[in-house]
């Protein structure tokens, strides 16, 4: 399980389409939104936590078909289903590799690029707790998704069509979580709403991500 999980990280690293991207893409869509807004800083302040949210959302959505379809393409994939290493150990270690290289560059990102948008002081912490804690069930609810289309040629815009649906309950309490942080509300309510999702996800979607390749692998 570790082995697979360090031959991820470095094919994630090696051939791209890991963290280098998505974090660029997330640099870029935010650096964006000024420009298309206008430079006032209190509708800047109002939007980011929003911005940030939506932009970690889509940079995770850019490498989520190469989660299992490289190594359905060299036959990998139905190497490691006849070995010992059950299908759902596969499926987390997936989830977690996706996780690390990029969630989680995003996490470390996202307070420098909320400079960029005027966001408040006091939402910088939620920001942070928001994102580790909802960029697990991104990537779990990604290698569920992944696993539906694998072995589909072009099948990253069905998987995207999939998949947002199911990001919206993490969406909404994220961005919530840092509007009421940024307001200086209470915010830990969405926070433990999003950490609810995010358990349930990383508990329940290994299993039918799973199921969903012994499907595609017959």
């Amino acid at each position: 399980m570790i082995g697979l999980l360090k031959r991820d990280l470095a094919l994630a690293i090696r051939a791209g389409g890991g963290f280098g991207l998505s974090l660029a893409f997330f640099l870029i869509f935010t650096t964006l939104v000024p420009f298309g807004v206008g430079p006032q800083t209190q509708v800047l302040a109002e939007i980011a936590p929003g911005i940030l949210w939506l932009g970690a959302l889509l940079a995770c959505l850019l490498s989520l078909d190469r989660i299992f379809q490289l190594d359905w393409e060299d036959g990998t994939l139905d190497l490691i289903a006849t070995s010992p290493v059950p299908l759902e150990g596969l499926a987390a270690m997936k989830a977690l590799a996706h996780w690390i290289t990029t969630g989680l560059p995003l996490v470390a990102a996202a307070p420098m690029l909320g400079l960029l948008l005027n966001l408040p002081g006091p939402a910088y912490p939620w920001l942070v707790a928001a994102l580790a804690l909802g960029t697990p069930a991104l990537s779990a609810i990604g290698t569920f998704g992944a696993a539906l289309t694998v072995g589909i040629k072009r099948g990253g815009l069905l998987l995207s069509l999939l998949v947002l649906p199911l990001y919206m309950p993490t969406l909404i309490f994220g961005a919530l979580c840092v509007t009421r942080g940024a307001d200086g509300l209470d915010a830990l309510t969405p926070l433990i709403l999003m950490g609810g999702i995010t358990l349930g996800s990383l508990a329940i979607l290994p299993f039918a991500a799973a199921a969903a390749l012994r499907v595609n692998l017959r």
